[in-house]
């Protein structure tokens, strides 16, 4: 069920110190104020300064007064958040996100060190996340959604506001009279995420006033079922051996063939097969029947190959 902001920080316990993403917009102002009110002296705040907007450094200054009103330590880092050609632009800024709080990690701060952070995402967040996901076609790891914990490079990630609607963060925080910045590409509807805000959450909420809780509720058993998958294909990988014996992988089922594949590909060669290429190394695998059948397949940046009677995958860019 949804929860209000006030209860969701009544349960959020995490190891102290304590670093917020600190955009300056309003839901991780309403975090970082929340989490500097429940542990005086025990937070700082870590504001990411991409680049690619003209009022970027109008908020940086934000983040800097609200920080020094609130007596919390502010940790600036720049970045260069510019997409790649068919790069997604929220991918890029995400991912040079990511790197910032990974390279601050790594500092020899004593005060500073981070090692845990909290982000503001929301259940609006995740339902858009989830609609996304099957825009996409995504299987169950992108039907589960935002984790509400997380460990990256060292980092263990919290997100303490996901089942809190982004209409409860708003109130509490007009309510404690703070200010914050509004980012001008969040009315941009050239960006899937922000037409599925403008456009289907107001109908969903329309029709089906629960769709937060019930859709966090899918999420869930999503992410239930990817982790006894995740289980299986763990034993079943240990039977095929890695790299897998041709052989062995046929002894099981098509799904449970497919599901130790792509964990042998994601873990081992760390590449995310497509569903397409996936399918047709199933049939590949599958049609190898004799001494000779040859087996290549474009996966990810690379390919999967039959040498004699194993799988294996390559990058021919680089030398194994």
């Amino acid at each position: 069920m949804t929860a209000t902001l006030v209860d969701a920080m009544a349960a959020f316990s995490p190891v102290l110190p304590l670093a917020v993403a600190f955009s300056g917009g309003a839901d991780s102002t309403a975090l970082l104020l929340a989490c500097a009110e429940k542990w005086p002296g025990q937070v700082h705040a870590v504001h990411v300064h991409h680049g690619i907007q003209a009022a970027a450094d109008d908020f940086e200054r934000h983040c800097q007064v609200v920080c020094a009103q609130l007596q919390v330590p502010l940790l600036v880092r720049r970045v260069d958040g510019r997409h790649a050609p068919g790069q997604s632009p929220e991918d890029a800024a995400r991912r040079a996100r990511y790197k910032a709080f990974e390279a601050l990690a790594l500092e020899e701060y004593t005060q500073h060190a981070i090692k845990n952070m909290a982000i503001a995402q929301h259940a609006d967040d995740q339902v858009e996340t989830i609609l996304l996901a099957l825009s996409r076609g995504a299987g169950l790891p992108g039907l589960s959604a935002m984790p509400a914990t997380w460990v990256r490079a060292g980092i263990t990630y919290h997100r303490p506001l996901l089942r809190v609607r982004v209409s409860d963060i708003r109130s509490w925080l007009a309510g404690r009279g703070m200010g914050f910045v509004a980012d001008p590409s969040n009315a941009d509807e050239g960006f899937t995420r922000n037409r599925i805000r403008a456009r289907v959450l107001p109908a969903l909420e329309a029709t089906f006033p629960q769709f937060r809780d019930t859709f966090a509720r899918s999420a869930m058993h999503a992410a239930q079922a990817q982790t006894v998958l995740l289980e299986v294909a763990v034993q079943d990988l240990a039977q095929v051996g890695s790299p897998p014996v041709i052989v062995q992988v046929q002894r099981l089922s098509r799904p449970r063939q497919a599901n130790v594949l792509r964990h042998w590909l994601n873990s081992t060669c760390k590449v995310v097969p497509s569903t397409a290429q996936l399918d047709e190394l199933l049939d590949q695998v599958a049609a190898c029947t004799t001494r000779g059948h040859r087996i290549r397949i474009k996966v990810g940046t690379g390919f999967a190959e039959r040498r004699g009677a194993v799988l294996h995958w390559y990058n021919p860019r680089v030398l194994l």
